[in-house]
C-alpha cells in the first residue's frame, strides 16, 4: 500500500512539473479577454495533450527496457536530468513574450509545444514500468488543471509567476533524474 502511494505521489509531482510550463503560458493568455467557455475547452485540450504524449513514450520506454535492459534506466535518469535542467535555464533566460492566440489552430500548437517535454518522462515512465492508467490519468487531470488556474489567474492579475513556476518544474525533473541515476 505504501508502495502504491508512493508512486501515485511521485506522478502527481511529476505531473506538476510537467504542466508548470501550461499554467505559465496560460497566465500570459489569460490576459486575452477569454470567456469561460473557452478557457474550459483550452485545458481540457492541453489535458489530451498531456495523456497522449507520455502514452506514446510509456510505448516507447517499453520497448527501449525490451531492448536494451538495464541501460535503459540510465537512459530514463539522464532523459528527466536533461529535462529539468532545460526547463530550469530556460526559466531564467529572458525571453520575448510571443504568446500563442488561443483560437483556433493557436490552442493547438500551445497544447503541444507544452506536452512535447511529457513525451520523454513517458519514456522514462515506460522503462521503470510505472503503472500507464495512473500516469495517463494523472497527467491530464494536472495538466489541464494547472492550464485552467494559469488562464484564470491571469485573467486576473498580472506576470509574477511565470518564470518562477517554470524553474520549479525543473527543478523537481532534475531531481527525480539524479535520484533514478544514484539509487539509495
Amino acid at each position: 500500500m505504501a508502495a502504491i502511494f508512493g508512486e501515485l505521489l511521485t506522478l502527481i509531482l511529476m505531473a506538476t512539473a510537467l504542466g508548470m510550463d501550461a499554467f505559465s503560458i496560460g497566465l500570459g493568455m489569460g490576459m486575452y479577454k477569454l470567456r469561460l467557455k473557452r478557457i474550459f475547452l483550452i485545458g481540457l485540450i492541453v489535458g489530451l495533450f498531456h495523456v497522449c504524449m507520455p502514452l506514446l513514450g510509456i510505448i516507447t520506454g517499453k520497448f527501449l527496457t525490451t531492448a536494451f535492459g538495464v541501460i535503459a534506466g540510465y537512459i530514463g535518469g539522464g532523459l528527466l536530468v536533461i529535462l529539468g535542467l532545460q526547463m530550469l535555464f530556460s526559466s531564467f533566460r529572458t525571453k520575448e513574450n510571443h504568446v500563442i492566440s488561443p483560437i483556433g489552430w493557436g490552442v493547438i500548437l500551445f497544447a503541444i509545444s507544452v506536452s512535447l517535454d511529457s513525451f520523454s518522462v513517458g519514456m522514462t515512465l515506460g522503462i521503470f514500468g510505472a503503472r500507464t492508467a495512473v500516469a495517463l490519468i494523472c497527467f491530464g487531470a494536472v495538466a489541464a488543471t494547472l492550464t485552467w488556474s494559469g488562464l484564470l489567474i491571469g485573467k486576473k492579475a498580472q506576470r509574477v509567476l511565470g518564470a518562477y513556476s517554470e524553474a520549479l518544474g525543473g527543478s523537481i525533473l532534475l531531481t527525480f533524474g539524479i535520484t533514478l541515476l544514484i539509487p539509495l
